[in-house]
């Protein structure tokens, strides 16, 4: 198959039904000689700030001199974003090649009788056999939906796994309280591996440490980091840390958003595990690598007068976060809010968090057979006195926005990561 061909096969054969289980994904994997054995991989799950990580991770690995591979999921315009060495995508006839070789694994598993593998497990099937025969040195891997019955849970000895901040999400899979749903992303943890826990609020911390303990893996959080921001504005953040296993001044993040000083800091507490277990960087390339840290539709700038922000928060958690930074960096501007959200989403929630900060609201639509009709999304909560415009077509909202919105003033689209990759999309389009 080509690209064009692989990318069919994947969307139209395979389809986008998700079920958990570990049962395909071992089938397909033993299929393929199981080349997710030959990698050393660092584990990472959590509701948000997993793709954060991931990021500054792989740009400090990179930056310590390893071939570091990256998979993380969803993509916001090309499947191609999932794979990544050294900051480099995988190229389409590479993709093409590995989804082939996936593919004749899936008929040969679909002829024996037994049950074809899933989008998702195809695509991180495809993603050990790629990385294993680039031979990187380390693999960060971001959990797909939950951990414990994850695709990329089949792995067995990671270097390390991290949890990232857990909250309401995808409860139809994973839960109907926190502590349900951190049981689930606590399934990661792996006999003997240490863990490294996000500090959040104690249900979560003591479910997550209790599993470690009884599985003899080491845990660590760094609960008692001190922090002082000296510098936040929207092209980054400068901070020190300090706390038991690590002391850091003059930290430069470039990832906007107040919760990305928090997911850093989990960062640097993983960084400081990594060291004792076997791999070796400065303080200098661990400081250079989040520096250099590029993560696309997350607080991203993407046009200015009007600027323009996309934002990938799409539950609850993430919306609050956003609601929480904004204000941070523009205090006096008027904001025109592009929001469109899937139905599967806790969207009343999500728009009594957002709406506040705007001065006007275009209702529209994410790319996504799961998507809110944008009248139904309007219809559902209270604008308030504010302006609403109904613009089911992403592109004509977007161009509706630059109609209301004065050059001095800002442009925010949040809500879907789907809508948030289609919108970068067009815009990039013109460049």
């Amino acid at each position: 198959m080509n690209y064009r061909e692989s990318i069919a096969y994947l969307e139209q054969e395979i389809g986008f039904a998700s079920c958990p289980g570990l049962e395909r994904i071992s089938n397909l994997m033993e299929k393929l000689g199981n080349p997710e054995k030959n990698l050393k991989m660092i584990h990472i799950a959590g509701t948000n700030g997993k793709g954060s990580a991931t990021a500054m991770l792989c740009s400090i690995l990179q930056e310590g001199g390893y071939r570091a591979g990256g998979y993380t999921s969803p993509h916001l315009a090309r499947y191609n974003e999932r794979f990544v060495i050294n900051g480099q995508q995988i190229t389409g006839a590479a993709f093409a090649d590995s989804i082939t070789k996936i593919r004749a694994a899936c008929e040969q598993l679909v002829a024996e009788g037994k049950e074809c593998p899933t989008l998702f497990e195809v695509i991180t099937g495809a993603a050990f056999l790629y990385f294993a025969n680039e031979q990187v040195d380390v693999l960060v891997l971001e959990v797909g939906l939950g951990g414990k019955y994850d695709a990329t849970n089949i792995i067995e000895n990671p270097l390390l796994s991290i949890i990232m901040s857990i909250s309401m999400d995808h409860t139809e899979f994973l839960g109907n309280t926190i502590a349900q749903i951190a049981e689930e992303k606590a399934g990661i943890i792996k006999k003997n591996c240490p863990v490294v826990l996000y500090s959040q609020d104690e249900v979560v911390y003591n479910i997550v440490k209790n599993k470690a303990h009884s599985l003899e893996a080491p845990f660590y959080c760094p609960k008692d980091a001190r922090i002082k921001v000296s510098s936040q504005t929207i092209e980054g953040t400068v901070f020190d840390v300090a706390c038991a296993s690590f002391q850091y001044e003059n930290i430069f993040l470039p990832l906007a958003g107040q919760h990305q000083i928090q997911n850093c800091i989990t960062v640097l507490a993983a960084c400081e595990v990594l060291k004792k277990n076997g791999l070796s960087f400065t303080p200098q390339q661990i400081r250079a690598g989040i520096q250099k840290t590029a993560w696309a539709g997350r607080m991203e700038i993407c046009k200015k007068e009007p600027m323009l922000i996309l934002d990938g928060a799409h539950n609850v958690d993430g919306i609050r976060r956003l609601a929480e930074s904004i204000p941070i960096y523009f205090t006096k501007k008027k904001i025109t809010l592009i929001l469109g959200i899937l139905g599967d989403k806790e969207y009343e929630k999500m728009a009594e968090l957002i709406l506040p900060l705007a001065h006007r609201v275009i209702f529209s639509e994410p790319h996504n057979a799961r998507k809110l009709e944008a009248g139904a999304l309007a219809t559902a909560i209270s604008c308030g006195s504010i302006p609403c415009y109904i613009e089911p077509e992403l592109e004509q909202a977007y161009q509706k926005a630059l109609e209301i919105t004065e050059k001095d003033e800002l442009i925010l689209c949040c809500g879907s990561l789907y809508m948030i990759g289609a919108l970068r999309s067009y815009i990039l389009s013109f460049e």
